[in-house]
């Protein structure tokens, strides 16, 4: 009997360690303006490309419109308007990453898409205090990616927190069915 408390304890021992150092979770990284960004890879529905949303009066600057998604009414929300960045295009690389964020269904505007990554505790520091177009709380670390000799930086972001937040508009109101 003992033995085999012995092995409970270790392995909850083994779990809260993974739990406090992180164990390597998966990140969507793409890319907005310069900077390249990354969020849960559980989050993330489906990539598509881009097509022109329905328009919706009196919406958001940043919100798009909306588009039919197989039957479901999903707004479109372009994150580099969100973010304020210049010289937004519409091109071949524009997608569309659509979320499944607090029961809803939400699409997301970026530049582009460029991988599926594993980042480990280790590989994520805490992000500095600092004024930016992303609001520090929907930060939750800067992520290394190393490739070779050369290393980059990926934002982690709370795509879930960012896009419940009251300025967004999208969680409060009833959507058209």
């Amino acid at each position: 009997m003992s033995a085999i408390n012995a092995t409970e304890n270790r392995n909850v021992a083994q779990a809260a360690s993974s739990a406090v150092h992180g164990a390597p979770r998966e990140y969507l990284s793409f890319k907005l303006g310069a900077e390249e960004y990354g969020i849960d890879i559980l989050k993330v529905q489906e990539i598509r490309g881009y097509e022109n949303p329905t328009r919706i009066a009196n919406a958001a600057h940043f919100i798009k419109g909306v588009v039919n998604l197989r039957g479901v009414i999903v707004p479109i929300v372009d994150m580099r308007l969100r973010f304020g960045l210049s010289d937004v295009q519409y091109n071949s690389f524009t997608v569309v990453i659509i979320l499944n964020i607090a029961s809803r269904t939400v699409g997301m505007v970026v530049d582009s898409v460029s991988d599926v990554l594993e980042l480990g505790g280790d590989a994520i520091k805490p992000a500095p205090e600092f004024n930016g177009a992303i609001e520090a709380a929907y930060i939750t670390g800067l992520g290394t990616i190393k490739s070779g000799d050369a290393e980059r930086m990926l934002i982690l972001m709370d795509i879930e927190q960012m896009m419940t937040a009251p300025d967004m508009g999208l969680m409060d109101e009833p959507m058209m069915h």
